[in-house]
């Protein structure tokens, strides 16, 4: 199960693509983000749904919405994913599974991260959640139409 709409959504700190740590409760104060959850770079689904939110990525821009994707690749690894398919948005690397349980996004027994979207709004709660792990599409769309309202 998700986290619940309403929800505080967990703090964290995590590296990413940009070469910085990520805390959203430092760095995203007051400011609403898309944190995606995906089980492995390079993969045909997760391939289809980071090109998804590479080609509607001007919508989040537009709305002042970052998009961060997290998986748990190593950096070199999402470095060559992000470089490879021209990936506009961060990526963060939850080795240890760590951020991935806390958003209730691991698979269990074999702890590989499950596709789940949150949108986190400016008070740091979970303002809308789509999981589904065989499609890629219906995660963007569904953050979009939750923006849009």
């Amino acid at each position: 199960m998700a986290l619940k709409l309403g929800q505080i959504a967990p703090d964290f700190t995590l590296k990413g693509t940009s070469g910085t740590e990520l805390k959203p409760s430092r760095d995203l104060e007051g400011k609403s983000f898309i944190l995606y959850f995906y089980p492995k770079d390079f993969t045909r689904v997760c391939t289809a749904e980071a090109c998804e939110f590479r080609d509607q990525f001007a919508a989040f821009r537009d709305l002042d919405i970052p998009v961060f994707g997290v998986s748990r690749d190593d950096l070199a690894t999402h470095e060559k994913f992000k470089k490879q398919f021209n990936l506009p948005f961060e990526l963060l690397s939850d080795t240890s599974g760590k951020v991935c349980q806390k958003y209730d996004a691991l698979v269990p027994l074999i702890k590989m991260p499950k596709r789940i979207t949150y949108l986190i709004d400016a008070e740091m709660k979970i303002a809308g959640v789509f999981s589904d792990m065989f499609e890629s599409k219906g995660h963007i769309e569904s953050m979009l139409k939750k923006l849009n309202k």
